[in-house]
This record gives structure tokens, sequence and C-alpha cells, in this order.
């Protein structure tokens, strides 16, 4: 039986083709320093988790939302008592983020022309709009693209309104990333396929299982994900 054809590779951003998650747990930690003497590390993490959590239907995802979440969570942890001094260095770690040099992961650049030999490739990322446009000129991998999207969200609908946009049916698309929430489980349950690229830490908002036995597979690594696409188009 011939495998189904695949029309469109669409591939996430952040920490699947450049470095992001580690610059936000360097300012976590600095955040956890700040207010320690108000809280325990431990606490500090699950308070700021549960303020992003609550922040993302109106702050949405990236380094700005990441600080207002900081600053509010310190201002609830220390009953409005913490300082304009702590507060300015918090503002500090978010424009220490923004000016973060695009670091690409290893075997990015080798293998994103490799996938492209298979179908088109599109960008799908979420987070801030500035920031996104800034990440993907900085990473100097806009040629490999026939396409950018930047979401405020990676869910069923958004996938379906950019399949839509592009004229692919779900079977014929694949979803490459390493976030099994935002990358793999939507577009499964739109019908398409996904290849998930683990990180060592990710965002503990985007850990989910990930399915057995469905239209996915996991990649050791960027260099892997041609293998797995072609895996997950035979199955």
């Amino acid at each position: 039986m011939t495998a189904p054809a695949i029309d469109l590779i669409g591939v996430d951003g952040d920490d699947t083709l450049w470095h992001n998650e580690a610059y936000f747990r360097l300012s976590e930690a600095r955040f956890a320093e700040l207010l320690s003497p108000w809280a325990d590390t431990d606490t500090l993490t699950e308070r700021l988790l549960a303020t992003e959590r609550s922040n993302l239907d109106h702050y949405g995802y990236g380094a700005k939302a990441f600080v207002l979440s900081m600053v509010e969570t310190a201002l609830d942890v220390t009953d409005r008592r913490v300082s304009g001094a702590v507060v300015g260095e918090l503002l500090a770690l978010g424009k220490q983020i923004l000016a973060q040099p695009v670091e690409l992961l290893d075997g990015v650049n080798a293998t994103l022309p490799v996938l492209a030999e298979i179908a088109p490739l599109v960008l799908i990322t979420k987070g801030d709009l500035i920031h996104q446009d800034a990440k993907v000129a900085g990473s100097g991998l806009g040629d490999h693209f026939s396409g950018v999207e930047i979401v405020s969200e990676k869910d069923v609908d958004t996938y379906r309104r950019v399949l839509a946009q592009y004229g692919v049916a779900p079977a014929r698309f694949v979803m490459v990333g390493n976030s099994v929430r935002s990358d793999v489980l939507p577009v499964l349950e739109l019908g398409g396929a996904a290849v998930h690229v683990p990180i060592e830490h990710g965002w503990v908002h985007e850990h989910a299982d990930l399915p057995a036995g469905a239209r996915c597979c996991e990649a050791e690594g960027f260099r892997d994900v041609p293998r797995c696409v072609r895996d997950v188009a035979a199955r």
C-alpha cells in the first residue's frame, strides 16, 4: 500500500529550532533569589507558574507575559511590600530575555533542507509577535519556509485555520515540535500526524503524555526528524 503523501510540514520555533526555555529558567532562578526573604524556591516556583497560567488569556505567551507574571507574583507573595528596586530588576530580566541572540539547536541548519525535500515547510510558532518576528529574522532560517505563522495559541481551531489557509487536508500534514500539548495532541485530534522532538527542560505548562499507537513519532534530536516524518506518513 502506498504511503499517503505529505503536502505540508509545520515546524515549531522555540526550543525546536532555537534555544528559548533556558533563558526563562535562568530568570526564574534570579526571581526566586530576589524573593527568598518571603518564600522558599519551591513555593515561589509554584506561585509563579499558577500566575502564568491564570494570565494566559490576558497576556498570552512570551517574555513580556512572563515579566508581568513575575511582578504580579512578587506583589502577591510580599503583600505589596516588594521594593521598587526588585521590580526594576524583574523588568530588566525580561529585557535580557528579549535581547538574547538566536542560538540554533544542534542539527537544525543541516536538517531543514532535508525536510524541505519531503514537503514545503511552514513555521508555526506562538508567542509575542514582535519577539517571534525578531527571532525568525535573527535565525537566518526564513528562506527554508514557505510561510511563517505566529499564533496566540496552538489548538485544534488554530491548526484548522492554518491548514485551510494553505489548502492542505489534515491527513496530509505533519507538525514537528517539542511540546506534546501544543505540537502533538491538537494535530492528532484534527487528523494529522506529529513528530515530537523532546527537550531536557521544557515549560511545565506544556507537559503531557505522548500518546501511543497514534500517527506520531518521537525523534532522537532534530537530525532524526526526517526519518520520523517518513515514518508517520507511512502509518
